[in-house]
């Protein structure tokens, strides 16, 4: 298994999934990570939460974030769940949730706080008829992942890829 790390998250990647862990530029204020896991080839530019990537999606196919949000979301109603969800189960995923509705796909999002930083974790499934067989993958991911707090930021240290 590939491992990939960056900004105080961690992937032991499981099998068929590739990722992009990075801090997006932004003209004012503070980026904070986010971290992309695909089981199919991500584009080079991807919205924060999948925009780009999920049209390209086969009906096997998972897609996740992990995006953090800023100190000021602590402590809020939204981040009162303390660690990530697992397991989810088919029932979570629903196509209502999706940001960008494509037939036939199904989604999920949780917000929560770990290692003292507040994260939204949103994940798509190629098909809401396959959800059963797709879940125990999504479920694998969130058990592969290790959250902790940030390393400082370099420039050249913005964007990892596996």
């Amino acid at each position: 298994m590939a491992t990939i790390r960056a900004h105080g998250i961690a992937s032991q990647l499981p099998s068929g999934f590739e990722a992009k862990i990075f801090v997006r530029d932004v003209p004012v204020g503070v980026a904070h990570a986010v971290a992309q896991f695909a089981t199919f080839p991500l584009p080079d530019d991807v919205g924060d939460f999948g925009s780009g990537a999920v049209s390209l999606m086969g009906p096997v196919d998972v897609y996740a974030t992990l995006f953090e949000y800023g100190p000021e979301s602590l402590g809020t109603v939204l981040f009162a769940r303390q660690g990530r969800p697992s397991p989810l189960s088919p029932g979570d995923f629903s196509p209502t949730v999706l940001r960008r509705g494509v037939p036939g796909q199904s989604g999920t999002q949780w917000f929560f706080t770990e290692a003292g930083r507040p994260f939204s974790f949103y994940a798509v499934l190629g098909s809401h008829l396959q959800r059963a067989l797709l879940v125990p993958r999504v479920n694998t991911l969130l058990a592969s992942l290790t959250l902790s707090p940030p390393a400082p930021q370099t420039p050249s240290d913005r964007v990892a890829w596996n």
